[in-house]
């Protein structure tokens, strides 16, 4: 496996949500620029398939799997990297699920079970992040937001407001690790065709304006490797979006 600039030779990185989707895409990208990959979901057989992927091409990529729900899981996630490659420098929050309907018409268990996934798992993730993250004296914190964290949309509520609170959780953890040389930064897809988005093109343009573009996972990769081949004095408590300017 290789990659024409080798920029991430020699780091380690935690992917979470990497079973699927942007995860995977991020996963195998960050693998094929050098580093190694631990790549962890709550579905064994997709993270093997990733671990896989990034194997058969020379990469080095571990799978563990965890619940973002459980503090001790992604505890335990972050002590095993740690082990297995001496440190970690680069974490990727990914992990979440989805939800629609109307606040009306919500099931308070569904909509609890959004927020608890996307939000409180989030940050079970970077709170087990921190602690390695300082033992190497600076690293990258990117969490994967939406623009529905920014702007509502009608039937959206436990997923939009899950991401607002990621976007503040983004904010706040900037200015707490100012001073560590870890960056922590925003990164908004837009629609990607995944299984948390299972509409067709034009279902999504209706919902999110006729000129969004609709993306597949690998069109995250240059910005997630962007951020993460960002300087320890670069940006920080930013967000990047690939929506539209106005979403």
């Amino acid at each position: 496996m290789t990659d024409s600039t080798n920029s991430l030779k020699g780091q380690v990185a935690v992917v979470s949500g990497a079973g699927r989707g942007i995860g995977r895409a991020i996963a195998v990208a960050y693998a094929h620029a050098g580093a190694a990959v631990c790549c962890c979901a709550r579905t064994e057989a997709e993270l093997n398939d990733t671990v896989a992927m990034i194997e058969d091409e020379g990469g080095r990529a571990v799978a563990m799997v965890a619940d973002v729900n459980d503090y001790a899981s992604m505890h335990a996630v972050f002590d095993q990297t740690r082990h297995a490659y001496g440190g970690i420098d680069i974490v990727v929050v990914n992990a979440g699920i989805s939800s629609g309907s109307s606040i009306e018409h919500s099931d308070p268990q569904e909509w609890r079970n959004v927020i608890d996934t996307n939000l409180t798992g989030a940050y079970h993730t970077v709170k087990a992040a921190i602690p390695h993250l300082k033992r190497r004296n600076g690293g990258k914190i990117i969490l994967i937001g939406s623009g529905l964290g920014h702007r509502g949309v009608a039937d959206t509520s436990a997923y939009a407001c899950s991401k607002a609170g990621v976007w503040m959780l983004t904010r706040i953890l900037a200015q707490e690790l100012s001073g560590d040389g870890i960056s922590v930064n925003e990164l908004i897809p837009g629609p990607v065709k995944t299984g948390i988005n299972p509409q067709d093109d034009d279902e999504l343009r209706d919902q999110l304006g006729r000129t969004e573009w609709i993306k597949q996972p690998r069109d995250v990769i240059p910005l997630a490797l962007f951020l993460a081949g960002q300087p320890k004095t670069g940006p920080t408590a930013q967000s990047f979006s690939l929506m539209r300017r106005d979403s």
